[in-house]
């Protein structure tokens, strides 16, 4: 994938709520991002294969990420 592709790849996990990103099991999570990356005009041109591939390499990272941003809005909130 392109840099473009990875930073906006990277900028919707920052910005999908929590809840989607621990709650969804990983094909369904795969899925959903998936689509929400297709609806950018640039990532259409990438294979969804590839794009698949990248995410469920990732999935690890990004809950570990989720469950950081889920302590940390806890602890500021209490």
């Amino acid at each position: 994938m392109s840099p473009e592709a990875i930073r906006k790849f990277w900028s919707l996990i920052e910005e999908t709520q929590t809840n989607i990103l621990l709650t969804l099991d990983n094909d369904a999570l795969v899925i959903w991002l998936s689509r929400q990356l297709r609806r950018e005009e640039f990532l259409k041109r990438v294979d969804t294969r590839d794009l698949n591939a990248y995410i469920s390499e990732r999935l690890p990272l990004i809950r570990d990420l989720a469950q950081e941003r889920l302590a940390y809005q806890s602890h500021s909130s209490g």
